[in-house]
């Protein structure tokens, strides 16, 4: 079980690097671009790959009618991300601790990877509904009305993940290093609930043959 719970422990601080890289990446491409434009979303906020990354990026949807990047303070998740990161790191580090000394099992191990995993599910549904609606909720007055040609307005809903064609832009949405970090993380953690469950069944089949014996 120690080795377990070093993973668990190691895996909960790898979450920890989500306070230094961005979660997720957005590149825009195109012909007048030889450098892409990005965007690095964090935990706490979006910041441009480059120097004027995001001035330009507000630039060019002005004219199509998208809204500008939202700043931090504008997005209550932007508050909230850091505070579920740092609970859940000092929530798997405590749970590694006492798997150590022998006090929890790797039950809990699994618990906590469900937990986040279903946090990581909302935080994902959540961004994909920001970008929907950054995408699609145009201002009517924008100097550029583009349609489909069935005459409905087009859309910009960057991708949630991989590449797609925006006007005569190229797309990529992939995870940040920070997202990597966070992906291996939660793995070590499935690793380390498998290895706990390893080293109890010795245990398990020791105290069902004693109870035979007696």
């Amino acid at each position: 079980m120690k080795k377990a719970s070093i993973l668990m422990i190691i895996g909960s601080l790898l979450l920890l690097g989500l306070f230094v890289f961005p979660l997720w990446n957005i590149m825009l491409g195109a012909p007048q671009y030889p450098e892409p434009l990005g965007m690095n979303i964090h935990i706490d906020g979006i910041r441009g790959v480059e120097e004027f990354d995001i001035q330009n990026i507000d630039g060019l949807n002005h004219y199509i009618g998208m809204k500008t990047l939202p700043k931090a303070e504008e997005m209550w998740e932007f508050s909230a991300f850091p505070l579920v990161i740092g609970g859940m790191v000092f929530l798997g580090v405590l749970i590694g601790l006492l798997g150590f000394l022998n006090k929890v099992t790797y039950k809990w191990f699994i618990g906590w990877f469900v937990l986040m995993s279903i946090l990581g599910l909302l935080g994902m549904y959540d961004f994909n509904a920001w970008m929907t609606d950054y995408g699609t909720d145009l201002n009517p007055r924008a100097i550029m009305k583009l349609t489909h040609p069935d005459g409905t307005p087009m859309t910009y809903k960057p991708p949630l993940l991989g590449n797609a064609k925006i006007l005569n832009f190229n797309v990529i949405s992939i995870p940040g290093l920070g997202g990597y970090l966070l992906f291996l993380g939660m793995l070590l953690t499935v690793v380390a609930s498998y290895l706990g469950w390893k080293s109890s069944k010795p245990k398990l089949n020791s105290e069902s043959n004693e109870t035979t014996a007696t």
